[in-house]
């Protein structure tokens, strides 16, 4: 494939290049070469990904992700809307999905690797994605989840029939604090009594054992019937991890890779799947036996004992993800606005397809992130 002077190169599994390739242009993040390679391997049923790689002659200058997915329209609705689609899929269950070519991560944030002049990779890209969905029969071409670095990259879009709307917001804290305690002192006295009384309770009635692992070795069953717990019960659901995720990422990433894993006699009753470089650690995925989760406040006590794990270390950014706003905003997190670029393929559906993007925006839905995007505008 060609755009302008650029040529593509689409490759299905990243290990169809070399890591040394794929680092050239992508930026050095912790959702690098082996967590794409994780995800070729762990069977998304959901996504079918592809690999962009833009030359200029044998040079390397940009490289993107994409994955082909049923994109259900209705993900990011909460409430009385959500129970109304859920009831209306059980008749029609295809009713709200769009075949969709998505450049990003089913996960986490987007990025794009340009190593050139980016409104030319762009242009490229974004070509070289048309062709895709055309044979794919994809009526909607979008950019998930970009954050405001990439803004000046992307606006270019727009001019192109893409709407941009704003995302779920990602969620991190820097950590300038040398305990838990002096963090505490950072909080608003409600937030800090409350989250005491919730210590009180379970401090010293039950023991709750922490072990740290690279790997998943013994408790995979356990982890990700708890990970299928947590899904269940959240209303906002995109990706649904397959169990070979787990197995995978640590053989992948085993520096990267941590598992915490609380246990109440022997009992797994929660976990935390995280990723760590160097000062940075993102707090991935988690999972809960609700049967005793809520008795002894384990969301809160996982917070605790990974808080203090990252002060341990040296960790200078928590980064938390999407969802479950309102207890982020108690702990202190900062919300950062992610952007969707979106649009449908055929011009005299675009406009209305617009129109239901705006509405489907996720502050139309959850009144935690309209109350930040408000303070962040002030």
């Amino acid at each position: 494939m060609s755009g302008s002077d650029l040529t593509t190169k689409v490759v299905r599994k990243i290990e169809e290049i070399s890591p040394e390739e794929w680092n050239q242009a992508f930026p050095q993040v912790l959702e690098n070469y082996y967590f794409f390679k994780t995800l070729d391997e762990s069977n998304f049923h959901q996504f079918s990904f592809y690999y962009i790689l833009v030359y200029d002659h044998n040079k390397l200058l940009g490289a993107a992700s994409c994955f082909l997915m049923n994109y259900p329209l209705d993900t990011t609705v909460q409430g009385p809307f959500k129970s109304f689609s859920t009831a209306i899929k059980k008749i029609f269950p295809k009713v709200f999905n769009l075949k969709a070519l998505i450049c990003g991560l089913p996960m986490g944030p987007g990025r794009i690797g340009i190593a050139g002049k980016a409104d030319k990779v762009i242009k490229t890209i974004l070509e070289c994605m048309e062709q895709i969905a055309k044979q794919e029969k994809a009526p909607v071409v979008a950019f998930k989840d970009f954050g405001i670095d990439y803004a000046h990259v992307l606006e270019p879009l727009q001019a192109r029939g893409f709407s941009k709307l704003e995302s779920m917001p990602n969620t991190e804290m820097e950590i300038e604090f040398s305990s838990f305690e002096q963090y505490l002192k950072t909080l608003s006295r409600a937030s800090r009594e409350g989250i005491k009384r919730k210590f009180k309770k379970v401090d010293g009635q039950v023991k709750i054992d922490l072990e740290i692992s690279n790997d998943l070795n013994g408790p995979l069953e356990e982890v990700h019937a708890l990970y299928l717990q947590t899904l269940a019960r959240n209303d906002v659901n995109f990706e649904i991890l397959p169990k070979e995720f787990f197995r995978n990422i640590s053989k992948n990433m085993p520096e990267q890779t941590k598992y915490f894993l609380w246990r109440i006699d022997n009992k797994l009753v929660a976990f935390a799947f995280c990723l760590v470089s160097n000062d940075h650690l993102i707090d991935y995925y988690l999972g809960f036996d609700y049967s005793v989760a809520y008795d002894y406040h384990l969301y809160f006590i996982r917070f605790r004992d990974l808080m203090n794990w990252c002060i341990q270390n040296k960790i200078k950014r928590y980064e938390m993800g999407s969802t479950s706003y309102e207890p982020k905003k108690r702990l202190g997190f900062n919300f950062i606005p992610l952007f969707v670029y979106a649009k449908h393929r055929n011009q005299w559906i675009n406009p209305l397809f617009k129109m239901v993007c705006r509405f489907l925006e996720p502050e139309n839905f959850d009144q935690t992130i309209k109350k930040m995007k408000r303070k962040h505008e002030e």
